[in-house]
């Protein structure tokens, strides 16, 4: 027999949207929230396709049901589409062929009325959310969860898709071992991590990377070769270096592909091949580069992230459902809460501790920052 649905406060309709790039684990969110919408509370649930701007285009969002998110918790990617440059209150419009930034959030305000919903849940990382919290300012009703690979969210331990993201590296980093050791070459894997250096310190300590190059730490070109050389002096010929593209030489910036402008942030790259270049121009070692890019996005969720992704999903139709808005899901000392998404954005971004046991511990097992200690 089915449970008896939950009185929810007369609310009948939730939106959910997916904003920002894209994450492993964003399928298992929408397939746990229509499911717990079903069986919880007899609740409708409507698809908005395509981020923010889906809430600009409302005739495109639809009702989800069972049958649309059946087969879906393995899938990696959104069946709701994504947005990483869509914001109400900065969208680029052309007019008499100029280009200008016209603030239209009373549009998107209007459709959230207009589709009769009583609450939206917005799945993003950091200016997804910043974006959801300028909303809420303006009385929309809206319920954060957190996603990023990166982990750099403030006010949870852990986002999903960064487990996923961080197995994908650890697989190319045990994959790159077998070809610099053969070559006795110095291999340098670059990796996501603007900021936040996570994903280059979990992987390169899982996949044994002999130097982590992140954000949070400035590395020097004589440290980082030292280490190399020691190395070579005990007869081991090859070395791997996990690098976060947003890993800062002494001195220098970050490696940008493209300028900033009145829309976008910088866009960061190129760091892994300036490292390879520098080595080899040091030190003569032949080193090659590989950039791992949006590999980390893709691909179907590790066990864990569809088990958090899960539990995100039904607790953020919860807390909805307890008219929590204005509260992001998260999760801390391995059970679900939730935070006040003024209170997370304030923690964000959350970076490494130059300090923490995490990076002693990497120290103690032999590998270098680059910065000489």
């Amino acid at each position: 027999m089915a449970p008896a649905a939950r009185k929810i406060f007369q609310l009948k309709r939730l939106g959910i949207l997916t904003g920002g790039g894209d994450a492993p684990g964003l399928n298992a969110v929408i397939r746990a929230v229509v499911l717990t919408a079903s069986n919880e509370y007899n609740l409708e649930i409507v698809g908005i396709p395509d981020g923010f701007d889906g809430l600009l285009d409302s005739d495109r969002a639809r009702v989800l049901t069972l049958a649309d998110v059946r087969g879906i918790l393995s899938r990696g990617g959104t069946i709701l589409g994504a947005a990483n440059r869509g914001n109400p209150f900065a969208k680029k419009t052309t007019t008499a062929g100029a280009e200008t930034i016209i603030d239209v959030s009373a549009d998107a305000l209007r459709n959230i009325e207009r589709l009769k919903l009583d609450g939206l849940l917005v799945l993003g990382g950091d200016g997804t959310l910043r974006i959801s919290q300028d909303l809420i300012a303006h009385g929309a009703p809206i319920v954060g969860v957190p996603k990023t690979i990166d982990n750099d969210m403030g006010g949870t331990d852990v986002t999903f898709g960064f487990n996923t993201a961080v197995a994908t590296a650890t697989d190319a980093a045990d994959r790159l071992h077998s070809t610099a050791e053969s070559h006795h070459r110095v291999m340098v894997l670059e990796l996501m991590g603007r900021e936040a250096g996570w994903i280059a310190l979990v992987a390169g300590v899982a996949g044994g990377a002999d130097v982590i190059l992140i954000p949070e730490i400035e590395f020097d070109i004589a440290g980082l070769i030292a280490k190399l050389e020691e190395r070579r002096s005990r007869g081991r010929l090859f070395s791997i270096l996990a690098v976060a593209e947003g890993a800062r030489l002494k001195n220098n910036g970050q490696v940008l592909r493209s300028q900033a402008d009145a829309l976008h942030i910088a866009r960061l790259g190129g760091i892994g091949q300036q490292v390879s270049d520098l080595i080899e121009a040091t030190s003569g070692l032949e080193t090659r580069c590989t950039v791992l890019g949006h590999l980390q996005r893709g691909g179907s969720p590790v066990p864990f992230d569809r088990w958090l992704a899960t539990r995100y999903g039904a607790a953020a139709v919860r807390l909805a459902a307890r008219r929590g808005f204005g509260r992001m899901v998260c999760y801390r000392d391995a059970g679900i809460g939730d935070i006040a998404l003024t209170d997370a954005l304030a923690l964000t971004p959350k970076l490494v501790d130059p300090t923490s046991e995490m990076v002693q511990m990497a120290r103690g097992v032999g590998i270098s920052f680059g910065d000489d200690q």
